[in-house]
């Protein structure tokens, strides 16, 4: 009876493989120790890097973050078994807090980012442990945004060992440098930034008799300018052509002004609404910042200029003849053979105190309508007051016509400066324009 019952009583069962393993390999390890049974010998740490995006630039707080693959591999002599002792497993996976692992850090770390946590390893039967998670990282990075939006940037990712010196904890790359540097294939291409290269290169730093492994991964990035010359530079430009355009309105029409004042608060509307766009920098203002106040500049002297010209044609004769400098314009590139007339300024009811000995000349044909209008003003009659009044409608077409000349001279000297402004305008504003494109056009193509 006692026999039958042993029978029926279950078999227990066995651990799996990979529970005696890792018992086996966990039971005396001590994850505070370097794990190498030579204290003399290295941990060589080889090191590997793939970046997958460009997440953010900050030139205001010179950071940049990444999101990067990031891969250790090293031995642990400490973690060796053999497979035929355990139902041919030749890899498993280990908590990484149970184990060594090596105090590799990036110098330019600044923020973790939101790095997803991976909490294991794997290590095989030969003691090789691999360590491989992706990673979101903030780095501080001297950014240069001056040429933006035509800019390259150059960040480093250093990694080093925290305390170790180069006799405990050695680094090395897992590929080849070479390999490293031209690889793009996880890389996403198709945002603002393009990926140009990743060099790499290993160095010791001594410090206090001590060497301590370096590894330095360098990014070079080159962002996309297209975004930034359709949304920024494009309309402006646009509206610099629109006010160079509006020279051509004529001076007296009375709506260049007004004209040129809608474009200056067209172009202050537009660029307070793309002051977001613009790169943040405590350091250095970036060349399109230069740009923009140069073009508000240039359009508040297209304004001026306009305001002067104009202000110029509304002088009268007598203000116009009282400026030195205008008066030297006025005879020297005023109509020839049309000299301003006394007539033009004198009313017709004064007729009787011009004094033909006066500064201006009267026209001999008016001169003598008045000297016998004179003589005729004794004896009045019909025939008398019908030629006095036939006379004054001479007088009085003569110095509408005379008025019209002084204007038409006027105006003509008006528009001789306005062409000359026009013409020193579109200098300074090609000279600008041009000393930039050749500036973008070197940065755009280096």
């Amino acid at each position: 009876f006692g026999s039958h019952l042993a029978g029926c009583v279950p078999e227990k069962p066995k651990r799996s493989a990979l529970n005696q393993l890792t018992r086996t390999l966990l039971r005396k390890y001590d994850c505070g120790v370097r794990p190498v049974h030579n204290w003399t010998n290295p941990t060589t740490v080889y090191i590997d890097l793939i970046l997958q995006s460009v997440l953010d630039v900050d030139g205001k707080t010179q950071s940049i973050t990444t999101s990067i693959w990031y891969r250790q591999i090293w031995t642990d002599e400490f973690l060796v078994w053999d497979p035929e002792e355990f139902d041919g497993v030749s890899e498993i996976s280990l908590s990484s807090d149970a184990i060594w692992i090596p105090d590799v850090i990036l110098s330019e770390f600044v923020d973790e980012g939101k790095s997803p946590p991976i909490p294991y390893v794997y290590v095989n039967s030969s003691g090789s442990v691999k360590n491989y998670r992706p990673m979101q990282v903030v780095l501080a990075c001297s950014l240069e945004m001056y040429a933006f939006p035509f800019d390259k940037q150059n960040c480093s990712l250093t990694f080093r060992s925290w305390l170790h010196s180069v006799k405990e904890i050695d680094l090395a790359l897992w590929r080849s440098a070479e390999a490293i540097a031209n690889d793009k294939r996880e890389f996403m291409n198709d945002g603002e930034w393009e990926l140009l290269s990743i060099p790499s290169h290993y160095w010791q730093f001594h410090q206090d008799d001590t060497d301590y492994a370096h590894i330095q991964f360098t990014v070079l990035i080159r962002r996309r300018p297209l975004l930034y010359v359709v949304g920024l530079l494009i309309p402006s430009i646009f509206l610099m052509l629109v006010d160079v355009i509006s020279f051509y309105l004529p001076l007296n029409s009375g709506t260049r002004i007004v004209f040129k004042i809608s474009i200056l608060l067209g172009y202050t509307v537009f660029r307070v609404n793309l002051t977001d766009e613009m790169p943040a920098t405590a350091v250095r203002t970036p060349l399109i910042g230069v740009f923009f106040v140069v073009c508000m500049a240039l359009l508040m002297l297209s304004l001026i200029k306009s305001i002067l010209v104009v202000k110029l044609l509304h002088h009268s004769e007598k203000e116009v003849r009282q400026m030195s400098v205008s008066a030297c314009l006025l005879d020297k590139y005023g109509s020839a053979g049309h000299v301003f007339n006394d007539s033009a300024l004198t009313s017709i009811g004064t007729l009787d105190n011009i004094n033909p000995c006066g500064e201006y000349e009267l026209e001999p044909s008016l001169e003598g309508d008045l000297l016998s209008l004179n003589e005729l003003q004794d004896t009045p009659s019909g025939l008398e007051w019908l030629h006095r009044e036939l006379v004054s409608l001479r007088l009085a077409l003569s110095q509408e016509d005379s008025e019209s000349l002084g204007q038409a001279d006027w105006l003509a000297l008006c528009s001789k400066l306005d062409c000359f402004l026009f013409r020193l305008y579109l200098l300074v504003l090609a000279l600008y324009a041009g000393t930039l494109m050749m500036l973008w056009a070197s940065w755009s193509f280096a």
